[in-house]
Order: structure tokens, then sequence, then C-alpha cells
């Protein structure tokens, strides 16, 4: 290895952001393997590189003894006086021991290890992005199918669709561009996994502060989202401005703002409700498009009863009970609905 190698480290350094010494220290450790591997393990060594010109030097480190037991790990006192009167017993002696051919052995390990600190340090500043990019959404096309996982090209990395994360029903095919929510970025062995989810709440929310500029702008704000994914979604919201009508504001002109939300989502059916601190009005909200007549509730066990016409109870409770479910995810409170004549009873 010679001042070239210095230079190609000095310019990894400016383009990738690896300091020349991590690669140094990773090298000297490749170094010492690779010394061990072709010309005996036994002896305990030190591998320096000259820093300025590239070159290296291999050095077996020997305890000074009185008596010699083991030649490849120590060395006698007469011995070491010889090399430097100043040695003394314990004392560790370096003896220059490199090989011949090691130069070719240099080489190569430094090539391997310099691609290996590159690989490295693109996948951190691929993790780095994407970890501050949790709870976002990112556009993707998808890339292969398999084992039920959708693989989505990120242009720098990949993301995993699991099975469990994905809409029911929903075909994701080779090309396919898609939003999706990401869940979570963990470190692995290979690179950062970049979790995607197709079902999350997050994803509608996301969906809705890119669609609406009032809630980019913050005078619109989402309180809360209940999802059963592919099939229907409530939201509440509210205005900081009195001025600003705010389930208007996310419905848009003629409905464009939630269709373009509904075609992204395949269809599926999006409720946009008031949020109300008057928590009787906030319950009534929940249950549209139902009409309520009156609703009581238990503060203490965050429970209500809500009634509602006789003709509206199945309205109320929706198909196999989704919106009733639906409307106390969104709340957070206990629901049980009745209808006029089920009281008179």
């Amino acid at each position: 290895m010679k001042a070239e190698f210095i230079e190609a480290l000095e310019e990894i350094e400016k383009e990738k952001g690896i300091k020349k010494d991590i690669i140094f220290e990773a090298l000297e450790a490749a170094l010492i393997s690779g010394y061990k591997k072709n010309f005996g393990s036994s002896q305990n060594v030190e591998v320096l590189i000259n820093k300025e010109s590239g070159e290296v030097k291999v050095y077996a480190k020997k305890t000074v003894v009185e008596t010699v037991e083991d030649e490849l790990l120590e060395i006698n006192l007469e011995a070491a006086k010889e090399i430097d009167t100043r040695y003394e017993i314990n004392d560790i002696v370096n003896i220059e021991i490199t090989p011949r051919n090691f130069g070719r052995i240099a080489a190569q390990t430094a090539k391997q290890v310099v691609m290996q600190k590159i690989k490295e340090a693109e996948r951190e500043i691929v993790f780095d992005e994407f970890i501050n990019r949790e709870n976002e959404i990112v556009t993707g096309l998808v890339q292969r199918v398999s084992k039920n996982n959708v693989y989505v090209d990120l242009d720098k990395t990949e993301g995993i669709l699991a099975p469990s994360e994905q809409i029911q029903g929903e075909t994701y095919n080779q090309g396919d561009r898609i939003k999706a929510y990401i869940l979570e970025v963990k470190k692995t062995t290979k690179g950062p996994q970049i979790l995607l989810s197709r079902t999350h709440p997050g994803l509608v929310k996301r969906l809705f502060e890119l669609e609406v500029p009032e809630i980019q702008e913050g005078i619109v704000d989402i309180y809360s989202i209940a999802r059963e994914a592919g099939s229907r979604t409530k939201m509440a919201v509210y205005s900081k401005d009195s001025n600003v009508d705010p389930v208007g504001a996310c419905v848009g002109f003629k409905g464009a703002r939630v269709k373009a939300i509904v075609d992204e989502l395949k269809g599926e059916k999006i409720d946009i409700i008031n949020w109300s601190k008057d928590i009787d009005v906030f319950l009534s909200n929940s249950l549209s498009p139902a009409k309520v007549i009156r609703v009581d509730v238990n503060e203490s066990e965050k429970s209500a009863l809500i009634v509602v016409p006789d003709y509206q109870l199945s309205l109320a409770i929706g198909k196999e009970g989704q919106n009733a479910r639906l409307a106390a995810k969104l709340t957070g409170w206990k629901i049980d609905i009745k209808s006029e004549g089920q009281l008179d009873n």
C-alpha cells in the first residue's frame, strides 16, 4: 500500500464522511487477523500502518522474562537488552516480523475493509434519514411480492409491507406506485429495515395533512382517528378559527380533497365529524350519519347511553356493529345504543 492509498482514503473521507482513523483501526485489526491466518495464529502481533506513506509493518509482541517457556510470546532479558538496554522484566518488546509478501495481503485486505466501511457508512446515512421519518408518509414503487410480504423501492433502500399491514383485498403488482406509513425503522446486520403500513390510522392523518392546506397551516387540527382499514374511517376535527369550517376544509370543494384520499385508500369510506369539548355533542357527532335524540353520560365510568329514533337504530349501530365500534374508538368512551322504542318497553 502506497501514498495513493492514503490519498484514496482522504477522498473517501471527503465524499462519504468516513474518518481515515476509523478505516485505519479496522484495517489494522483485519491485518492482524490476516497475518495469523497466513503465518500462524499463536503469536501475539501488532500491525502498524504509517499514515503518511501507507507502509505496513507487523510486530511480534513479546514479554521480557528470566526464563523463556514460549518463544512465540516471550523473550529473555539478555536478548531484550541487546535490542534496548532499558528493557526490564515484564516489559513488552516489539520485534518486527513483517513477511516479504505481506504487502499483497495488506492491499487485498485494505480493499475489503474500505468497501465494508463504505457500505456501513451508506447504511448509517439511510438509517439516519429514515429514523427521522418514522410516522411519516413515504411514496415508493412495488418491487416484488414474496411470501405475502410486499417489498417497496424507496429509492435509497427497500421498505417491507408485512401481510398484517396490508389493506385486506388490496392487490400489489410490480411497478405500482403506493403511499405507505413508516411504522418503524430498525437497525439490522443487513442494514436498515423500514417497516411500512397501509392500515395504520396515521396513514389517513398524514394523507389529510398533505391534502388540506388548513391542516398544514395549523388552522384545522385532527383530534382523533378510528380506522378499520379497507372499510371505514372516522375522523374528528376542530378549527382554531371560528371562520373556518373544519369538516368543510377536509371535504374540499365538491368533495375533491376527501375524494383524493378515498381514491388513494381504494374506496375506503371516510366520515369526518366535528370534535366538541361538550362530550354529549362529541358522542352525538361520533355516530354520524345517524341522528341522536339523547345522550346520558356516566363521567366516572366514561360510558354513555345514546338514544336514537327507532328507524335509525341499525344505521347508528352499523353493519356488524362497525359504526358503534368506530364511534367508541374515536371518542374513547363505552357506548350503549338504544332506540326510543327499546327505552319505552
